[in-house]
């Protein structure tokens, strides 16, 4: 019986680079015929390297933003990975996508097979989202929303962010209450995060922007835990919330520390206790599929302490650290037992809960995971 596997494929090309975002991205779209060609031989190459050995049991077209492709480009993709790889029947399929690049092709995207959308709302106001530099306004997502859940699209992700220098108790409850009102089952809510070379980060540094404070942050994301609870979304990881049983199949690979393999440039993959990591530059990425058939810039085999250090940081970031499912490391189990006191000081807190034999991180705990996660490890 073959192996599980996740597939994630990183498209660089975005009409508008915005100015928070630290993923590599471009505007120039001139190299995406080479682009597209050299993806499809990257896929060939490790398809005959592991097709024998795993099923792909998940898809993630990320950026970027995949749906900047044309549609003959992005169809040669989607056809290589399906004649090349041994793709599970129950596969789910993730496009990301910003809400006016879905408007003209949803149903193309749709007949194709992609059974999950994940739309970079990040706002439903549009204060927030010139301040963000998004090139969509908040009608324009509400209406592509609905018009997804409409053609057929019933697992739906939206990307919102908090802690925007404009944001309060009260803007933050407006875009919970119309998030919540949308026909979406999953959403994945970050704090504003001042990445190095970002023109937010020059802003910053240039005072002509202030942020909110550490303070603001924790109000508002307690305030966002409580408020998705309510209203049926169960917080299975730090940033992200589902109604039952439409977790992100394919995230879950990362939290729960299973194998995955990363295409196009500034992807990584995870495989047999390695990990990898391709060029972030176009050219480079190309140059290298050219020369070697791969574009990996440097890998790196995880020694043992490291690998159950990340699955105990992994587990206690997301839905919790299951004693039945645990993953076979060497020393695994000695750990678990020596990190046990702390564990009951957290649940003695109320921190941390446990049930069914697993710990999980309360929703005060999740309010202070990385504190939690720097005193267990």
């Amino acid at each position: 019986m073959k192996k599980q596997l996740s597939l994630y494929v990183h498209f660089p090309f975005c009409e508008h680079k915005c100015n928070y975002c630290d993923f590599y991205s471009i505007i120039d779209f001139t190299n995406q015929e080479n682009y597209t060609k050299y993806l499809v031989n990257e896929i060939i190459y490790y398809s005959k390297l592991l097709n024998n050995e795993y099923q792909i049991k998940t898809i993630f077209f990320g950026g970027g933003t995949p749906t900047a492709l044309p549609l003959e480009l992005f169809e040669k993709i989607c056809s290589a990975i399906f004649d090349n790889f041994d793709i599970d029947l129950g596969y789910e399929w993730t496009l990301e996508a910003n809400p006016n690049s879905l408007v003209h092709n949803l149903k193309y995207y749709k007949d194709l097979g992609i059974n999950r959308l994940s739309i970079g709302v990040q706002s439903f106001s549009d204060r927030d989202l010139k301040f963000l530099t998004r090139i969509h306004n908040s009608k324009e997502a509400i209406n592509i929303i609905h018009k997804a859940y409409n053609l057929g699209f019933k697992n739906i992700n939206i990307d919102l962010i908090f802690n925007l220098p404009t944001h309060n108790i009260r803007t933050i409850k407006k875009n919970l209450e119309i998030v919540t009102s949308l026909p979406i089952k999953h959403i994945s809510y970050y704090s504003l995060i001042l990445e190095n070379g970002t023109q937010l980060y020059y802003q910053v540094l240039n005072n002509q922007i202030k942020l909110k404070s550490d303070a603001n942050d924790l109000k508002y994301y307690r305030f966002i835990i409580d408020f998705l609870s309510e209203k049926g979304f169960n917080q299975y990881e730090v940033s992200n919330f589902a109604k039952e049983g439409y977790e992100c199949r394919h995230n879950l690979t990362y939290w729960h520390y299973d194998e995955y393999l990363g295409l196009g440039p500034s992807a990584h993959s995870f495989i047999k206790n390695k990990r990898w990591w391709n060029y972030r530059n176009i050219r480079y990425y190309i140059e290298n599929i050219q020369k070697y058939g791969n574009a990996v810039k440097s890998s790196e085999i995880l020694s043992t302490e490291q690998m159950l250090d990340e699955f105990l940081m992994l587990s206690f970031r997301s839905d919790g650290l299951n004693l039945n499912k645990l993953p076979e490391i060497n020393g695994l189990n000695e750990k678990i037992t020596n990190i046990k006191p702390k564990l009951n000081n957290f649940l003695k807190n109320n921190l941390m809960k446990f049930e069914n034999n697993i710990y999980k991180l309360t929703s005060d705990g999740y309010a202070v995971a990385d504190k939690i996660i720097e005193i267990l490890l």
